[in-house]
């Protein structure tokens, strides 16, 4: 009997993947906040993560009415989930990247991604105690 990993772990391997997507991008916004006309973009990782699991449930299928039309395989989130950030207030450059925001919001995907480690790191545990008989 072998153990599957995808079943194992269920969506959490996904959702550490898009919490370090996020990471890059919240960071690319800090990184430009002095540039003039950048705009801040965050990753909408409930909608992301909900698209996966819809995918892996195969809740997701898309039906082709003609036989013409070009068979959609291979469908990833990819930027669904990136979305400009509306600005609180307006700039002078245009620039839409408000530090503080961007610091809160990527100290508290720091923490909810040291929260999802944690849980995979369990899992894992529990895993290897199975195997061992423990």
């Amino acid at each position: 009997m072998s153990i599957s990993f995808d079943s194992a772990l269920g969506i959490h391997e996904k959702a550490l993947g898009y919490r370090s997507q996020r990471a890059e991008v919240l960071a690319n916004n800090l990184a430009n906040a002095d540039t003039p006309n950048f705009k801040a973009r965050d990753l909408d990782f409930a909608s992301v993560l909900a698209a996966q699991a819809e995918k892996n449930h195969g809740a997701f299928s898309l039906a082709t009415t003609n036989t013409g039309h070009i068979a959609a395989e291979g469908l990833d989130a990819g930027n669904a989930g990136l979305n400009y950030r509306v600005p609180t207030q307006p700039s002078v450059d245009q620039n839409t990247v408000d530090e503080q925001i961007e610091q809160s919001n990527y100290a508290e995907n720091a923490v909810q991604f040291q929260a999802s480690f944690t849980l995979l790191n369990a899992k894992f545990k529990g895993l290897v105690a199975a195997i061992r008989g423990e």
